[in-house]
């Protein structure tokens, strides 16, 4: 197949989980035999074109106006995709598919599906009314909109848990058959000859300290404020202990105060935005893994926290929930709930045993459900099902059509011989 991506964000480019997705799905694909073209924003000093391993790699510029507010940005970024994608087909031939992920890339992909008849199969990866526990302002709802406007423009829809599946049904009322559930996945050998490095870990942790490590975006829905607020009890019974916080966002001021007003700056550690090998090495690094997010469509740390051996600590929402099961290969604790989660690391620091079997079986997890080989082949079956829909709604128009032509030519006939018999008469 040729295949088309539509994202805002590439390699080097992340912003948040779609970036890695759609690298890693993208070359398995390639892997598979197929042919993949990514079409996204340019953000620093990178090439317009790149041949990432295979995967062809069209990046574009916003307008050199600036826009009124960010949706604007967005409209103009989606204009520029359009523009380069149909230059790419006009060059190379068309695509059988086109891959958009959320809404940020909407218009692009309904203009292109429109203009070369190209079916759309979308991932939804969130939504606003999950990120913000409802619809509260103008620009949420356009963009609630937008991705009601996206789900309804595709062939198909992809989404990363049953969670979501069910959150699509209700906030837009899609068909259940029309929502595919795949999940996200991690490549497998990213920690291979990756050991606990000790120089690396004494930058954040004294030896004697155990880490608890927390990766991802401070924003409000990841649920860091709950976990600072678990840490003075989970101190007052196990006082050589650490929290590590990496990762970057909106929150950080207000975080910072929080662990001021607590008391606990020393048993804090705010480390910033990690990228690369630093991010493997905290891993690594750490004694336990905690993601106590209030909303999390799937939670794709999860996984890298589990194939390095970390057992993790999860709220029990969304997709973390359908990934860990308690006490089998993972922790579960009542989201937003400071108390629940610190009893849940408390257990993991005490009971090793417990630890040590929660980390076997949630390797062995991961590494037979969310490997990129069975997504990519979950992905591709998608990709057939929207063309094949595609092809059987296109057979029953035209015969509909050709119905519609032939019922019009039998009612002028049986007009005219109406009109001789009167004639006659």
């Amino acid at each position: 197949m040729k295949i088309l991506m539509l994202t805002w964000e590439y390699p080097p480019r992340v912003v948040g989980g779609i970036s890695r997705v759609v690298y890693d799905l993208s070359h398995r694909l390639i892997k598979d035999g197929h042919e993949v073209t990514v079409v996204t924003y340019k953000d620093g000093e990178v090439p317009y074109f790149e041949d990432d391993k295979g995967v062809k790699v069209y990046r574009v510029d916003n307008f050199m106006i600036n826009p009124n507010n960010f949706t604007d940005w967005i409209m103009q970024m989606n204009f520029s995709m359009v523009s380069k994608a149909s230059r790419i087909i006009e060059e190379e031939g068309k695509f059988d598919i086109i891959h958009a992920h959320d809404w940020l890339v909407a218009y692009a992909a309904k203009t292109i599906k429109e203009s070369f008849g190209i079916p759309i199969v979308s991932t939804i990866h969130a939504t606003e009314a999950g990120r913000n526990s409802g619809i509260h302002d103008e620009v949420q709802r356009y963009i609630n909109d937008t991705e009601w406007m996206l789900t309804y423009e595709s062939t198909e829809v992809i989404v990363n848990s049953n969670y979501m599946k069910s959150e699509l049904q209700r906030l837009f009322g899609l068909p259940f058959e029309k929502i595919n559930v795949v999940p996200n996945g991690v490549s497998t050998g990213i920690f291979t000859g990756v050991e606990r490095d000790y120089e690396f870990r004494r930058k954040y942790a004294m030896d004697n300290e155990k880490i608890i490590l927390f990766m991802g975006r401070l924003v409000y829905e990841k649920g860091i404020q709950y976990l600072i607020s678990a840490m003075p009890k989970i101190l007052s019974r196990y006082h050589d202990a650490k929290l590590v916080i990496a990762g970057k966002g909106g929150m950080i001021d207000e975080l910072r105060q929080q662990v001021r007003a607590l008391g606990i700056e020393n048993k804090v550690y705010f480390a910033g935005y990690l990228n690369g090998k630093d991010v493997q090495k905290m891993y690594k690094a750490a004694d336990v893994s905690v993601f106590p997010s209030t909303y999390e469509p799937f939670g794709i740390v999860a996984l890298e926290a589990m194939l390095a051996e970390n057992p993790v600590v999860v709220s029990d929402i969304g997709g973390l929930n359908e990934i860990v099961q308690h006490r089998e290969n993972g922790m579960k604790s009542y989201a937003g709930n400071p108390n629940s989660i610190a009893d849940s690391i408390l257990e993991l620091l005490f009971d090793y045993q417990l630890s040590a079997n929660i980390v076997k079986k949630a390797k062995q997890k991961v590494k037979n459900e969310y490997n990129w080989n069975k997504i990519a082949q979950d992905t591709h079956f998608t990709y057939q099902k929207a063309i094949c829909e595609t092809m059987a709604d296109r057979q029953r128009k035209q015969l509909a059509q050709e119905k519609a032509q032939k019922t019009k030519g039998k009612e002028i006939t049986n007009l005219l011989t109406f009109k001789k018999r009167q004639a006659y008469a």
